[in-house]
């Protein structure tokens, strides 16, 4: 297998989708930064109680476009409105195929009139190179991939999050400034250690913060006066473990599995242009030969609200024909019961072969993880990101549900493991467990316990 290879030439050696990206032997995602400082246990709690500092600078691919129709690029393609979207914001930027399905999303920087960052997984950002390099836009773009993809050199920017009730008094120490007022997802400036700050307005797993970003030769210094101001309030650095679960408090499902599959001429011209090497692993207990069973749509994990019609863009003409249904997924929590999550982690120490392995805190064994949720069993949904909570002491994970079940303290089962087994590095010879979960809201609210009964 080359790794210049392109996605269609492997798909007509593989024989189907499925077969292809289940067998992959491509590594799951990894965050290339420091596991842990202390513990993820530890760390998990700072941005509940203090603040949590994270470097985000290595994990996500920048595309960094510029041009007089950079704009009209972005429009083209994400099913979001850009009418009011000027410098000094960010949104999350949703993507779909002609057919209506989910390419991927990304958070989109307005930097300064005609300039962008684009910065996520690159399943989006595949989709936006692809159709800049073949259409006819008046922009250009500079592609920083991630730092286990780049090939030399740092990242062209430091990315640190501050999240937790006491980042707007670090900031202000650190800046000698009071924290500004400014709106979720807009941007300001700052100036630390002399150098000159963008920060948006975030908020992870539920709390307030800001994302500090700007030229990686500022990063040490920029570093450092976090660290100093933060001594007073508690500041943690947050490894990548305890990191790789935010997204679960949060709701966001990091690696839906991109709908270019399709019979679309648009899609097979896609096809032959992205390598394999672009595309991830399946994996999961879903077993479908049919690749459509696997794509989701914007409804179904909650970015239905983002759709808006006051513009053309791919995949408008099938948004449209479903805007006024009632979408048939909703997007929960499903959390897990603990005896029978402690029966599976048990089996690794009774003969074997025992459950697939319940990796902490993060349970994710492929690029795209999608197992079957059941209700009296039949199929009602799919589990699609999984992992431990370790504030609520539980294993949880994002799912898409029949939205006639998505009702807080619905039960349900998951179905843990594959068969047949997998070629994927990652996956041993293991037997399918049933693991009872009730349905929870999402984002998840962890003021609320919800157990299997």
């Amino acid at each position: 297998m080359s790794s210049s290879e392109s996605l269609a030439t492997a798909l007509a050696r593989a024989g189907s989708p499925v077969e292809l990206l289940r067998n992959l032997a491509f590594p799951p995602s990894t965050f290339p930064v420091q596991p842990e400082f202390t513990n993820w246990r530890t760390e998990s709690r700072s941005w509940l109680e203090t603040c949590a500092l994270l470097d985000q600078s290595h994990h996500m691919t920048d595309l960094f476009v510029e041009g007089p129709d950079a704009l009209q690029l972005f429009s083209d393609l994400g099913v979001n409105s850009f009418a009011a979207f000027g410098p000094g914001k960010a949104k999350q930027f949703v993507a779909v195929a002609p057919d209506g399905h989910l390419i991927g999303d990304a958070i989109l920087f307005h930097l300064e009139e005609g300039s962008f960052d684009l910065v996520g997984h690159p399943m989006v950002i595949d989709w936006v190179t692809f159709h800049l390099e073949r259409g006819d836009h008046d922009a250009t773009a500079v592609r920083d991939d991630n730092s286990i993809v780049r090939r030399s050199g740092p990242p062209r920017l430091y990315r640190y999050e501050l999240q937790g009730p006491t980042a707007a008094a670090i900031v202000e120490q650190a800046t000698g400034a009071p924290a500004p007022d400014v709106k979720f997802f807009n941007m300001t400036g700052f100036t630390i250690a002399g150098k000159e700050v963008r920060g948006l307005r975030h908020g992870m797993a539920g709390q307030p913060g800001f994302e500090l970003f700007g030229p990686w030769e500022d990063g040490e210094a920029v570093l450092a006066a976090l660290l100093e101001a933060g001594a007073d309030h508690g500041l943690v650095r947050v490894g990548a473990k305890a990191y790789s679960t935010t997204n679960l408090g949060s709701g966001w499902v990091p690696a839906p599995l991109p709908a270019i599959f399709g019979d679309d001429p648009l899609l097979a011209e896609y096809r032959e242009w992205l390598p394999l090497s672009k595309v991830g692993s399946l994996g999961g207990s879903l077993d479908s030969a049919d690749i459509a069973d696997y794509q989701l749509t914007p409804h179904d994990i909650g970015y239905g609200k983002t759709i808006k019609f006051d513009h053309d863009f791919v995949g408008r003409e099938a948004l449209e024909r479903t805007a006024q249904t009632t979408p048939s997924r909703t997007k929960v929590t499903l959390v897990w019961d603990a005896d029978d999550v402690t029966t599976a982690v048990g089996s690794s120490y009774r003969p074997g072969p025992g459950a697939k392995y319940i990796e902490m805190p993060k349970a994710r064994y492929a690029t795209h993880h999608e197992d079957q949720v059941l209700k009296d069993g039949e199929q009602v949904g799919v589990s699609l990101d999984c992992g431990y909570l370790a504030n609520e002491r539980q294993m949880v994970s994002l799912a898409t549900v029949d939205t006639a079940l998505a009702q807080p303290g619905t039960e349900v089962t998951v179905i843990w493991g594959e068969r047949p087994v997998s070629a994927k590095p990652a996956v041993e010879e293991h037997e399918q467990v049933r693991i009872r979960a009730v349905v929870a809201p999402c984002p998840y609210d962890a003021r609320d316990t919800y157990r299997a009964r």
